[in-house]
């Protein structure tokens, strides 16, 4: 894939691996708010596993099994976004994402979860897109509530988070309910 410019402030780019120091970066800044929510975050403490990581999701991008973006501001990284394997015989998808500290409140990821929607719903073909948040992460869960998503349920103790397991709501959405919005 290439560049995806999303408006004047904001551009989607591949994962490469010249981005590897520039996430490690936001992930320094911003390590005590994120780690509330991503259970990985400790486990990074060295540029070297973020080389990891973007080396994985080039691997599962190649072999057509999902795709992995930073979100650019300004030509700042501010987060990342990505397909969770994509299910191809049941045309389905989750996605996830993150915004490094300053970066949230402004739309920006809302703006970034709306291309990604429509490329998998509209270009991809796929049936369904899925959006797992925990329940007292209000910030994530707002995404999906404003893009139309569907509060599917809640899977109890889904994750275990440094602060122990917390509950996900479960969010869904059908190509049918996206193309009568669009």
């Amino acid at each position: 894939m290439f560049n995806y410019v999303i408006d004047d402030e904001l551009m989607l780019k591949p994962l490469s691996p010249e981005h590897s120091r520039h996430i490690y970066q936001l992930v320094e800044r911003s390590r005590e708010r994120i780690r509330q929510w991503l259970p990985w975050v400790d486990g990074v403490t060295e540029q070297a596993h973020i080389v990891t990581y973007v080396k994985n999701a080039m691997k599962q991008g190649s072999e057509n099994g999902g795709f992995t973006a930073g979100l650019w501001v300004h030509g700042e990284l501010a987060g990342i976004i990505g397909y969770h394997e994509i299910d191809w015989q049941n045309r389905s998808v989750g996605i996830g994402y993150w915004l490094g500290e300053g970066y949230e409140g402004k739309g920006y990821m809302t703006s970034a979860c709306r291309v990604f929607v429509d490329y998998a719903l509209l270009e991809m073909e796929l049936q369904r897109i899925e959006i797992r948040c925990a329940t007292g992460n209000t910030s994530s869960r707002a995404i999906p509530e404003r893009l139309g998503f569907v509060l599917e349920g809640v899977i109890r103790q889904a994750e275990k988070l440094p602060s122990g397991y917390v509950n996900h709501a479960v969010y869904g959405l059908l190509r049918s309910e996206w193309q009568l919005m669009s």
